[in-house]
């Protein structure tokens, strides 16, 4: 016992100095319409105590980039869609623009990307929309001539909206209205090599379709997964299925090269008395389950192997935003730094406690250890891990270098993943289904050097 306690301790030291680490694909959106956010010094302190690696701004608020600096936080600053003509028409302008909002304060702010306007298609205002490639080119021309070329890229954001048709994932399909400008925009992108810039929101996705069984695909939650008809892959997340759309979309219109990045995703833990699926509940298993599932580095069925650069909406509630209660109701943090509710962001609470159910099951008296059953599916238990991990339980010991992570196969890390959220809950049987996924053993799975935590209870 003294052995593996010794063991279980390295484990976790190892993996929390791994999440301790920032995380390059993981980003927050630093919005600024409200009156009461603190100062921008404390919220670079906030963001340091966490594993975020990116911040999106959606203007250039110098106070904020220059706090930012030595950090080595990734930066993406914006220019609005009112700055649009000028920096079209005029390529001193766009030069006055770099100058005054990069130049000063690269390279010790890390920009990395400036997204000329926000979801300008959406506006329908044909004259914007006839600016925005030649404003991308010129603020591109003005850093070519600073020596930022290369360094800080140009690109601009769009809403899902702009797909005709995305489900399913295989036939996605950019709207044929906006396929000239958007022809236009991804060959500068593809040039220039700048992400095609998205916002997904599996939220508006359950809203439009409020099913038990959608809210669990939409919540990364154990499900029964959608198959799409156009190649046969089984998704188990709307994320995923969004995510891959937009790639369908490009591959067809021949952008294969051109990456994606999640500008904004997000869920809101408030609403109206009438808006479907606001709460701290989905808002935590949303976040948390989408962190644990980039972390898993699976990637989606059109694109595995990687996660995509995802920024989460937001890192504060904006007060000042109109539209129903959900709109200012997005933070993760409170403007007193405290957190709204815990996603594993923190890199001193990397492991948060779970709650004991008010009623518990009888629990097993035998050793007993929770297992994936014979014949599952790899999406479904990538479905579970994605769950299990989400919930707050320490899954550094299948992440690279970690004890558990050999075999690299799902099945092998969902294994691991279930049997640790089964033990560190109540342990009650109902812990070990996993939407009938998983059963109990009393067979120890532990291999080598990795160690499946249990026992008699």
């Amino acid at each position: 016992m003294a052995t593996l306690s010794l063991f279980l301790s390295l484990s976790l030291l190892i993996s929390a100095f791994n999440f301790a680490e920032p995380q390059s694909f993981i980003g927050v959106n630093y919005g600024q319409a409200a009156d009461n956010l603190p100062p921008p010094a404390a919220t670079v302190n906030l963001l340091k105590s966490t594993t975020i690696g990116k911040v999106r701004l959606y203007g250039a608020d110098g106070a904020i980039i220059k706090a930012l600096a030595g950090t080595g936080i990734e930066i993406v600053i914006g220019a609005a869609n009112s700055e649009i003509p000028a920096l079209a028409s005029d390529l001193n302008s766009a030069t006055a623009w770099v100058n005054s909002n990069v130049v000063p304060y690269y390279p010790a702010s890390n920009i990395t990307l400036i997204t000329v306007g926000n979801e300008v298609l959406m506006t329908m205002d044909q004259g914007l929309i006839s600016q925005l490639l030649p404003a991308m080119r010129n603020v591109q021309n003005a850093l070519n001539w600073a020596f930022l070329g290369g360094k800080v890229r140009v690109s601009t954001v769009h809403s899902m909206a702009v797909l005709s048709q995305s489900y399913p994932p295989s036939s996605g399909l950019f709207n044929p209205v906006f396929q000239d400008p958007l022809r236009g925009l991804l060959e500068f992108q593809k040039d220039n090599g700048s992400p095609f810039t998205v916002n997904p929101y599996p939220f508006f996705a359950y809203q439009s379709d409020p099913r038990p069984e959608m809210l669990a695909f939409c919540l990364f939650q154990p499900n029964s997964g959608h198959v799409d008809s156009g190649n046969g892959i089984m998704y188990m997340n709307m994320f995923d299925a969004q995510v891959d759309a937009v790639r369908s979309a490009l591959n067809a219109m021949g952008f294969r090269d051109v990456e994606i990045m999640i500008a904004e995703t997000g869920w809101p833990y408030h609403g109206d008395n009438n808006e479907v699926g606001p709460s701290i509940e989905n808002a935590r298993a949303y976040n948390g389950n989408l962190i644990a599932h980039l972390r898993s580095m699976v990637g989606t069925p059109l694109m595995p192997g990687k996660s995509v650069d995802t920024y989460i909406f937001a890192l504060y509630d904006e007060n000042l935003k109109s539209g129903p209660a959900s709109e200012r109701a997005f933070g993760l943090f409170k403007p007193d730094l405290s957190m709204i509710y815990d996603v594993g962001l923190s890199k001193a609470g990397l492991t948060p406690s779970t709650t004991t159910p008010a009623n518990p099951s009888p629990k097993p008296t035998a050793a007993s250890w929770c297992v994936p059953k014979v014949g599952v599916s790899d999406a479904q238990l990538q479905a579970d891990l994605d769950y299990a991990c989400g919930q707050g339980i320490d899954c550094g010991p299948i992440q690279p270098g970690g004890a558990c992570f050999e075999p690299n196969t799902v099945s092998s890390h969902a294994a691991f993943a279930m049997n640790l959220y089964f033990q560190t809950s109540a342990k009650n049987p109902g812990d070990c289904d996993f939407s009938q996924t998983a059963t109990l053993t009393s067979i120890n799975p532990s291999y080598n050097a990795c160690i499946y935590p249990g026992g008699s209870t």
